[in-house]
């Protein structure tokens, strides 16, 4: 819960920026959307949370409209909130641009990585897992690490912007694909496979290797799965 005492608390040496109510209530209903804890299509009470969060409805009404802009949640003209619904015309579109997109973001990244890239891509590597059936935000997170590393490294700033823009979205997808059809040991193994041989194509600057390797990994992922899951 945000309590305006929290923001009065002494700052550390190394402190974390304090966030506004906004702000807190945004990565909070962001996170809840994420995880599954408020579900597609569930209408979302902004005095109920509001209370629940400790804050006033302005800000929640701020945070909504952010998660509205990346398509989190749908406001309707009377102002009601819900999250957004899945459904396979979305997750067939967001499929088909990460196709192209993600294998051009890993051959920039061979041709334009620096050292301090390929330590991060390194870091990375070592965190990342296969998503098991649970898809808990940690390795989420770790996940999307990884691919960001990657990104990073191209250098071209309105692609990473552009894929950044999809993740949350595209992760929504995932977890419904883990849920409906956990990965076999298999699966696991040909993921992990990937994720390393993108890694060492990229650090070792084998942008066509990296660029074959990512587009064989997004045409394998659960974002290309979960479109199966919605036509069955």
């Amino acid at each position: 819960m945000f309590t305006e005492a929290e923001s009065a608390r002494p700052m550390s040496l190394n402190p974390r920026p304090a966030l506004t109510k906004s702000a807190y209530v945004y990565e909070e209903l962001r996170r809840r959307v994420l995880t599954g804890e408020l579900i597609q299509g569930q209408t979302l009470s902004q005095e109920q949370l509001a209370s629940e969060l400790g804050v006033s409805t302005t800000p929640m009404r701020e945070a909504l409209r952010r998660l509205a802009a990346e398509g989190l949640v749908t406001i309707d003209a009377h102002k009601d909130a819900r999250v957004t619904s899945l459904n396979a015309e979305e997750a067939r579109s967001l499929f088909e641009i990460r196709e192209q997109l993600d294998p051009l973001a890993a051959k920039l990244a061979a041709k334009r990585r620096t050292d301090v890239d390929r330590e991060a891509i390194s870091a990375a590597l070592e965190s990342v897992e296969p998503l098991g059936g649970s898809g808990d935000l940690d390795s989420l997170l770790n996940h999307r690490a990884f691919h960001r590393s990657i990104y990073n490294a191209s250098y071209n700033a309105p692609l990473v912007n552009l894929l950044e823009g999809l993740w949350d979205k595209t992760d929504r997808y995932r977890r419904l694909s883990l849920e409906t059809h956990p990965d076999s040991p298999a699966d696991r193994e040909r993921v992990r496979r990937e994720h390393t041989t993108i890694a060492e194509a990229v650090i070792a600057g084998d942008a066509r290797t990296a660029e074959k390797t990512m587009r064989k990994h997004v045409q394998g992922s659960r974002g290309r799965h979960v479109i199966d899951t919605f036509e069955s």
